[in-house]
């Protein structure tokens, strides 16, 4: 770890624990985030976690700068993880087609594999939910083995049906919502992932995990999916 305060906003903070992403990295970010949030208590407007940092939104009119940096450094003195500290595991069905994940020929020619193999590959792992952003209820979870990684698209699409699940580089995400975007879609899941009566609004948060379970298409119009493919959608 290499701690480090990083000056955002007037009343913002940045804390930088980590210089590379890792899965190893979570125990302590939550662990960081309970006490953070403990050492600030009522004088914390937000804490937004992600991959290596902690943005901290402090109340100025109660806190100086100067007593923010003091507070940061108190709650970070001898910080270990909490082994008891764990998010919650998602189970996220997806139905895996070419109509609705196009790039799925595209992972499959650059990994060599066939797509049914891409497929199995990103459903077995379980993944680390990193951090939220881009869109409400946008999850960014990894990490996706080699194999898969791919670069996002050239051009991005106008527009991707909510479910949609893709990858970007070692990254895996499913859209919230209908948004533009440039990964590369494999599937779709049913799932509501944002949903303004739930308490968070998102269905996943950072130190979450989640598992993609493959599904047919007869159980993804039972579980409520849209299955109308991308091209047809305008």
């Amino acid at each position: 770890m290499n701690l480090r305060v990083e000056v955002v906003a007037l009343d913002c903070l940045m804390v930088r624990l980590f210089d590379e992403i890792s899965e190893a990295n979570m125990p302590w970010m939550l662990a960081a985030s309970e006490s953070l949030r403990a050492a600030f208590a009522g004088h914390l407007i937000d804490l937004v976690p992600s991959y290596t940092t902690l943005m901290v939104h402090y109340d100025l009119t109660a806190l100086s700068p100067a007593q923010a940096r003091e507070l940061i450094a108190e709650a970070l003195i001898d910080l270990s993880p909490n082994a008891c500290t764990r998010g919650k595991c998602h189970v996220l069905p997806v139905w895996y087609d070419l109509s609705v994940g196009p790039e799925l020929s595209l992972l499959s020619r650059r990994s060599g594999l066939t797509v049914d193999e891409v497929i199995r590959r990103h459903s077995e792992r379980e993944y680390q939910v990193f951090a939220l952003g881009f869109a409400p209820g946008f999850a960014f979870m990894g990490l996706v083995e080699e194999a898969l990684a791919a670069p996002r698209l050239n051009t991005p699409r106008k527009k991707v049906a909510a479910g949609s699940v893709g990858i970007a580089e070692r990254q895996t995400a499913a859209y919230p919502v209908v948004s533009p975007g440039g990964w590369n879609l494999i599937g779709r899941t049913p799932a509501k992932l944002f949903d303004r009566e739930r308490d968070g609004y998102s269905l996943m948060q950072p130190g979450d995990t989640v598992r993609f379970e493959a599904i047919s298409h007869a159980e993804f119009i039972n579980l409520g999916g849209d299955d109308t493919p991308l091209e047809a959608q305008v």
